[in-house]
């Protein structure tokens, strides 16, 4: 798998909300090399990309399983619990959900993070 590094920013929810205000009003147009990807803080950040998420990334990388019941037994998760975990890291655009079969396959879309951001002044 080619390894996809994705950009990631920080950003309070009052400027993601101005922001995306901007954009639409076109007073803003996001540069190329912008994050797609946006964090609230960096405590939220750590928590999608907590140890034990790198983990179960690692896990559908070497292991490439064909089901959530085939992950929930290289895990040892609980499948409720993974189905929500692959579900926020689908949101953020690190994994993506296929359907094959009656099953749902993870498939991981990033694997590298580059982290944007700094302190404005109020």
């Amino acid at each position: 798998m080619k390894m996809k590094t994705i950009k990631v920013g920080i950003m309070s929810m009052e400027q993601y909300k101005q922001r995306t205000i901007d954009i639409a009003k076109g007073i803003y147009k996001p540069k190329k090399d912008e994050p797609k990807v946006w964090f609230e803080s960096v405590k939220s950040m750590a928590q999608i990309l907590s140890n034990e998420n790198q983990d179960l990334l690692r896990v559908i990388l070497d292991n490439h399983p064909k089901s959530l019941k085939e992950l929930e037994e290289l895990t040892g998760r609980a499948k409720s619990n993974l189905s929500r975990t692959l579900k926020t890291l689908e949101r953020y655009g690190i994994v993506e959900l296929h359907k094959q079969n009656n099953a749902l396959v993870p498939e991981v879309k990033a694997t590298h993070f580059q982290v944007e951001f700094g302190l404005e002044a109020a």
